[in-house]
């Protein structure tokens, strides 16, 4: 019999937990993010959080107020993620990933390419075709007008890492109201087009997405 004192130990990975938190107060979230970030032990729980959020804009830490043209009745609140000036409201699946970064075989960057990678994956799932942007974090479409191509955003990424994990994360268009998006400027881009499963055909249920794109999250995060 082989003597189990000479194995190899491995590290046992942390759970990952699921939490589907319906519509969400943006403020009361953000709170609630930054408290789990503050008191994160090295064991803890790797977790995802599902929700939508009600009519806000969010600029982050770097953002420039100017990139706000007429916020109008939307409040706007500054945040500690990476990115300029972005839109949340009711039909958008929110996804915070907070994940601890000492648990992760890559870097940054390359947690970055996964979680577009994702999103890449579950529009495939619905047969449309997606793609990165070079320097422009997020997921992008082309959308043809009179001819000419546009790509457009459908999802965009935003995270900040303190205390070796991430929260914030990420934010996919499904069936929304896109008009405040022509009241900013998308993520800091003067003209930027913006686009959501609905436009393109697309007429799946929120919660169907949502718990897909939890799957990949999960498959491409975890992958070596």
């Amino acid at each position: 019999m082989r003597d189990s004192r000479t194995r190899p130990t491995q590290p046992m990975k942390p759970t990952l937990i699921i939490k589907r938190l319906g519509m969400a107060e943006y403020a009361s979230t953000l709170t609630a993010m930054q408290s789990n970030n503050r008191s994160r032990t090295a064991d803890a729980p790797d977790e995802i959080w599902l929700l939508e959020h009600p009519r806000v804009y969010t600029l982050g830490l770097a953002g420039k107020r100017e990139h706000v043209l007429n916020a109008g009745d939307i409040p706007v609140i500054k945040v500690e993620r990476g990115g300029q000036v972005t839109y949340h409201g009711p039909g958008q699946l929110v996804v915070y990933l907070l994940l601890g970064t000492k648990n992760l075989v890559y870097g940054v960057k390359e947690l970055v390419r996964r979680v577009e990678q994702s999103l890449i994956d579950l529009l495939a799932e619905y047969g449309t075709v997606s793609f990165r942007k070079a320097g422009m974090p997020g997921v992008y479409v082309a959308l043809e007008n009179a001819g000419k191509i546009t790509d457009a955003k459908i999802a965009a990424i935003g995270l900040r890492i303190a205390n070796h994990a991430t929260y914030h994360g990420l934010s996919l268009n499904v069936d929304m109201d896109l008009e405040p998006f022509s009241r900013i400027n998308p993520c800091g881009y003067e003209g930027l087009a913006v686009t959501q499963m609905r436009d393109l055909g697309i007429a799946a249920k929120m919660n169907d997405i949502a718990e897909k794109l939890a799957l990949h999250l999960q498959h491409n995060i975890a992958s070596k």
